[in-house]
């Protein structure tokens, strides 16, 4: 509210009403007051204006510094970050070429070695043309010698005279190619004879494996009579549920205090020789702890199988077999021909294999682990068809192994075509293992009884007039009638044989098979 000067100086004048004078005093007053009120407020809040502006300023300030230093931070960080990516693509580049610069330096020495041998050999090319050269020039000059003396000794025009020295030369040089070519194929043929029972015979030498004792039956001793009875229970109840859970035949006879387990199969026999002794031993003997102990002693042997290969393999020194192969492997353990053990013979033929191997210049390490895994279709359940060598190879084949390791496995009985040298080594070796002195001896009377029904089994064919078993029965030649077999028949009968020998005889390693058709005809002069 503003009051105007004239109408405040009126208030005051003398000439005004004297009633009026206080009312005016008073509304000045009240002027005044209300200025000075309002005057306060406004100044008040000016400053409160002020104050608050300064606040928020300053928070301003505080907010624009605050994203300033976050800014500021994430560009640092930014800066580091690009920075190590830098860095790391500096050092893989400088890695980089670092390897191209060694590949560089490597192709450079190669090629001055092939330089080098280069020159070497353009030198001794060189040599060798100026010899050849200089014997040239040397038969020449005698050529024309000779040929000038022998137009001068006879009527004989050159080209008769070249003719004839032409003819005499080649069938010089004939008879003298003919008597080196037989010298050197002689001398080579004795050499590797001779190099060949070298390596065989240091190989054998450097190994020296016991021999083993076949394992057809076995026997279990018992503290005292009465437990025979307690196997065989009551209406033999134990006996029987013994038998179906482990698959062997228990044999209790009158001999004193044993008990005879008997299977051809060797894993079930060892199960079964487990179990019983952990019964005997328990003394408690029922059903129920009958099936309680089969199954312990199929675990138990299980782990023992497994722990045979993992040492079988640790031997050799073999490594990144499959697992399975490894447990496959141990149950070979269990497996016998004739004397000896199959696992020993698959470790002694992978030593074999490497010795052999280390003499001829091959990788031993290769064929120690072709040497090892041929016979583990041994260990293939029956259900599988085919023969352990194909069997083993698709095992494993299909748990990674390699070509050369799988060929050697399947062709070690030459059932199919070696198609590395590794194949032959395994063929060697397996042979070498199996018939060195003690390795699978049998007694006399199966000896000649296998080799009686060999020959039996022969001359049960149709056309077969003699057949004999030789090489201690690992050979078997036929003499077949030419009348009544033809040379194809000859072929189909070998065959014949041959899966009538794999079907009904038990016998070591392999057995040679010769079918011999022959006409003689016989004439007397008088």
């Amino acid at each position: 509210m503003t009051v105007r000067a004239a109408d405040f100086a009126a208030l005051l004048s003398p000439e005004s009403d004297s009633l009026s004078l206080p009312v005016g005093f008073a509304v000045a007053a009240g002027v005044g007051l209300g200025f000075g009120v309002v005057w306060l407020l406004t100044r008040q809040a000016r400053r409160l204006a002020v104050t608050e502006a300064a606040q928020m300023v300053d928070v301003a300030k505080r907010e624009a510094a605050v994203s300033a230093e976050e800014v500021k931070q994430k560009a640092e960080a930014e800066i580091q970050m690009r920075r190590a990516e830098s860095n790391r693509e500096f050092d893989r580049r400088e890695i980089e070429s670092e390897l191209k610069l060694r590949e560089i330096r490597s192709h450079e020495e190669s090629l001055a070695l092939l330089d080098f041998q280069l020159e070497q050999k353009q030198e001794r090319l060189s040599r060798e043309n100026a010899a050849v050269k200089q014997a040239r020039d040397a038969m020449r000059a005698l050529s024309k010698s000779l040929r000038k003396r022998l137009e001068g000794m006879a009527s004989m025009d050159a080209e008769e005279i070249r003719k004839q020295l032409r003819e005499e030369v080649m069938l010089e040089c004939q008879d003298e190619l003919r008597a080196l070519r037989r010298e050197i194929l002689e001398r080579s043929d004795q050499d590797v004879e001779n190099e060949a029972k070298r390596i065989l015979i240091a190989a054998m030498q450097r190994l020296a494996s016991r021999p083993n004792n076949d394992i057809t039956a076995t026997i279990v001793q018992l503290p005292n009579e009465e437990m025979k009875g307690r196997i065989i229970g009551r209406e033999g109840r134990n006996i029987k549920v013994f038998e179906a859970a482990t698959g062997v035949t228990l044999l209790i006879d009158e001999s004193p205090q044993m008990v005879l387990i008997s299977s051809f199969d060797p894993v079930r026999r060892e199960i079964a020789r487990v179990a019983l002794e952990g019964l005997v031993q328990d003394g408690r003997i029922h059903p129920a702890s009958i099936e309680e102990f089969v199954k312990r002693a199929q675990e138990d042997v299980g782990v023992q199988a497994t722990q045979a290969g993992e040492a079988a393999v640790q031997r050799l020194g073999i490594n990144g077999l499959n697992p399975e192969v490894i447990k496959l492997l141990g149950r070979l353990k269990y497996r016998f021909s004739y004397t000896q053990n199959v696992l020993d013979h698959s470790v002694e033929v992978g030593f074999l294999c490497s010795l052999i191997a280390s003499e001829v210049g091959l990788d031993p390490n290769l064929a120690k682990r072709a040497g090892l895994l041929h016979d583990i279709g041994k260990a293939v359940d029956g259900e599988y068809e085919g023969s352990h060598a194909h069997i083993g190879a698709e095992f494993i084949k299909r748990h990674g192994e390699t070509p050369i390791v799988v060929n050697a496995v399947a062709a070690h009985h030459e059932e199919v075509n070696p198609e590395t040298v590794y194949a032959g080594l395994v063929i060697l070796a397996d042979t070498v293992s199996a018939v060195r002195p003690g390795a699978r001896a049998e007694s006399m009377t199966n000896y000649l009884q296998r080799l009686e029904r060999l020959e039996k089994l022969a001359l049960s064919l149709e056309g077969v007039q003699q057949a004999y078993a030789i090489q201690a029965g690992r050979e078997i030649r036929v003499v077949v009638s030419p009348q009544q077999v033809t040379d194809e028949r000859a072929r189909e009968l070998a065959k014949t044989l041959r899966n009538r020998i794999e079907e009904e005889l038990q016998y070591p390693s392999t057995i040679k098979i010769t079918v011999i058709r022959e006409s003689r005809y016989t004439e007397t002069a008088t």
